[in-house]
């Protein structure tokens, strides 16, 4: 099978909860030296690195926005936006001082539909593709367009056969 015989998800990018951690850690790095009034995870996936951020920056104040975008598993699953829960208005406002996190800014529209509700804000990626990477400020590492990210909270631990033998 060649690259081009493959469909786009299978071009995989598998991250381990120890480098999710590492480039969590990377990203609050990138992000030390602005004092943020919140953190707002975008769900699902923002929800562990902005946990890693929050710990790192010391941000005691964190809320949810939960968008839908994805009506299946692959990346020509993604489906019509839906905003399921929004964070506290008071805590909004415009989104100054406010960290908008998430795993991975894909074709950026989740990030878009964001923006507009709460243009002040910064918005920050641990994992961004080109398509996305104008809706964010800051992001640790790039993907190229073609590739499926698996996350950790994605996959299973598995016995897997040595190549030779059986034990």
């Amino acid at each position: 099978m060649t690259d081009a015989d493959r469909l786009p998800h299978e071009k995989g990018f598998h991250v381990s909860w120890d480098q999710l951690h590492r480039d969590a850690r990377a990203l609050a790095w990138r992000l030390d030296g602005r004092e943020w009034r919140a953190i707002v995870a975008v769900t699902r996936g923002g929800m562990v690195p902005a946990m890693i951020v929050a710990r790192e920056l010391d941000i005691r104040a964190i809320d949810t926005i939960s968008i839908k975008s994805y009506k299946g598993n692959g990346p020509s699953d993604q489906a019509d936006l839906q905003v399921l829960k929004q964070p506290d208005p008071a805590l909004m406002g415009d989104g100054d001082g406010i960290l908008v996190i998430d795993d991975l800014v894909d074709s950026g529209r989740t990030l878009e539909l964001i923006r507009e509700m709460y243009p002040k804000a910064h918005f920050a990626t641990v994992y961004a593709k080109p398509k996305g990477k104008p809706m964010v400020q800051s992001y640790v590492t790039e993907v190229s367009q073609d590739t499926w990210i698996f996350f950790p909270w994605d996959m299973a631990l598995q016995y897997v056969r040595p190549y030779r033998g059986d034990d």
